[in-house]
């Protein structure tokens, strides 16, 4: 008999439970994501049944029940449109006592605050720029410790939301107008944290208790003027338009050398294990010139698109996406065992 996956997803909106899914999964800019992994686990031979989710549990409580699947493939980033509720819902599987792929609800949660996840890393001795958390209803200044320039974001929102070229400040006045503006506009908590000027890093790692580094991505700035600040901006990562204009680009990394990339897997998976993380992660680094490698952000559950970074990375080293997906499942159903 076929191992039976529910595949749950989330939408912006809530669908009936006959819903086919057909609009949105041939969407470019839609459910892209979803479609690739839904094409793969059939591709693999599993019996698939799709579940989206968007601000109700019980559709996910009912098909569990009724459905009885051997393991639920979690895709869901949202819950009503809540970035930070995707531990939530993961949690909610694991109350279900069905396998589930990828992080925990735990790990989802540390990760998810810049602020937390840093003082782990921290801890355990893996680098991280200094920073410094700023929330909302609370004093806000510059502190001693930290030195300009800054680059300011959100503390618990993803995919670099929140993140501009204005994002990156050198003077205190505008420090305390980026918070505030944080605080005010956007309704959300604040990191400060020291800009580090280097490489542009994307790891991606697989695995839980034996853990595989996978071939660097890396985002270059090709024709952004030597005084603007290299980050990965919302716009530099989602506006095709601004990436061509400025000659940004993701394309595996170079001349890495082996001492280099032996730092660059030990540091990765002393933060994969800091953070119990499984499955699969991905972390954003900076590498100095001097080889110092710092830990941006963790990334639990990040995109598994068959043309996203993990899967790239997958492909080079000779793990195709069908297998990939194979194995996210086969390591969620060894984890129950």
């Amino acid at each position: 008999m076929a191992t039976r996956v529910l595949m749950v997803f989330d939408l912006p909106y809530a669908v009936k439970p006959d819903h086919d899914f057909a609009a949105e999964f041939s969407d470019p800019d839609g459910s892209y994501t979803e479609n690739d992994v839904w094409q793969a686990l059939l591709e693999c031979g599993y019996e698939v049944h799709r579940l989206s989710l968007f601000d109700d549990v019980r559709p996910l409580l009912d098909t569990v029940r009724d459905l009885k699947p051997d393991v639920i493939f979690n895709l869901c980033e949202t819950f009503h449109g809540v970035t930070h509720w995707d531990k939530n819902v993961a949690a909610t599987m694991e109350l279900l006592g069905v396998p589930v792929t990828g992080a925990s609800a735990s790990a989802l949660f540390l990760c998810n605050d810049k602020g937390l996840c840093k003082k782990i890393l921290r801890f355990h001795r893996v680098r991280v720029p200094r920073f410094h958390t700023f929330y909302r209803g609370h004093k806000v200044w510059l502190p001693k410790a930290l030195k300009l320039p800054c680059i300011i974001k959100p503390l618990t929102e993803e995919a670099s939301r929140g993140i501009s070229q204005a994002s990156v400040i050198d003077d205190e006045a505008a420090f305390l107008a980026r918070i505030q503006m944080i605080h005010e506009r956007m309704n959300l908590d604040a990191i400060a944290e020291e800009y580090i000027e280097g490489r542009e890093l994307y790891v991606s790692v697989i695995g839980d208790r034996a853990l595989r580094i996978l071939p660097a991505r890396e985002m270059t700035f090709g024709q952004m003027a030597e005084d603007e600040p290299r980050i990965a901006t919302y716009k530099a990562k989602w506006d095709d338009a601004y990436r061509k204009r400025w000659g940004i680009k993701n394309h595996f990394a170079k001349t890495i050398e082996p001492e280099l990339q032996a730092h660059i897997d030990d540091v990765c998976k002393r933060a994969y294990r800091a953070l119990h993380l499984r499955s699969y992660a991905r972390f954003d680094l900076r590498v100095t010139a001097a080889g110092n490698v710092y830990v941006i952000e963790p990334n639990a559950n990040p995109c598994i698109a068959r043309d996203d970074e993990l899967a790239q990375s997958a492909l080079q080293a000779g793990i195709d996406y069908p297998k990939l997906i194979r194995k996210v499942v086969n390591q969620a159903l060894r984890r129950d065992d």
